[in-house]
């Protein structure tokens, strides 16, 4: 984490970047490396402070735009082997908590940004951090199938997030709603 620090107090001559992600706001603290949640004045877990320092350097280095299409996981190059670790933090949880009542994922639009998805039986679209969404969609169960689940990124993702970050960021996504 010391390595991301000092690229991201290189590429800043603040003394501390603000940022939303999901419900929250974030400040970082470049001469203290520490990150805060603004909300709970705490300071952030680890993982939360890993995202909130690498999207703020890519932030200060200029943000991809948006393409539009919206891929999963599946579809992200550099995934091998991540798969299952990110079955089990993201989709799994959304399943546990929607699969029998996906209507209800819905009322997260009331406490997280985003809005309704058209896609999937029942979806939504989080706005994680600025300029990075992230897609949840449900499918009922039938006779034949259970439940299922996806989440989708905007294919610009990879050029803001490694695999691993992309992971954790997808578990932090299913566990806020």
């Amino acid at each position: 984490m010391q390595k991301s620090w000092e690229e991201l107090r290189g590429l800043s001559a603040r003394k501390t970047a603000t940022v939303k992600f999901l419900a929250d706001e974030y400040q970082a603290d470049l001469e203290k490396e520490k990150v805060f949640s603004l909300s709970c004045n705490v300071l952030a877990k680890d993982f939360t402070a890993i995202l909130v320092i690498h999207y703020l350097i890519q932030a200060s280095r200029g943000l991809p735009e948006l393409s539009g299409e919206w891929v999963s996981f599946k579809e992200l190059s550099g995934i091998e082997g991540y798969y299952a670790a990110f079955r089990k933090r993201s989709i799994e949880p959304v399943l546990r908590k929607y699969g029998k009542d996906p209507e209800a994922m819905l009322s997260v639009l009331e406490r997280l940004p985003g809005r309704k998805a058209s896609e999937g039986d029942v979806g939504v679209i989080i706005e994680a951090f600025p300029s990075v969404p992230a897609m949840v969609l449900l499918w009922k169960a039938d006779e034949e199938f259970g439940p299922e689940a996806s989440i989708l990124f905007d294919r610009s993702i990879s050029r803001v997030f490694c695999t691993e970050d992309i992971v954790v960021l997808a578990g932090m996504v299913a566990s806020a709603l």
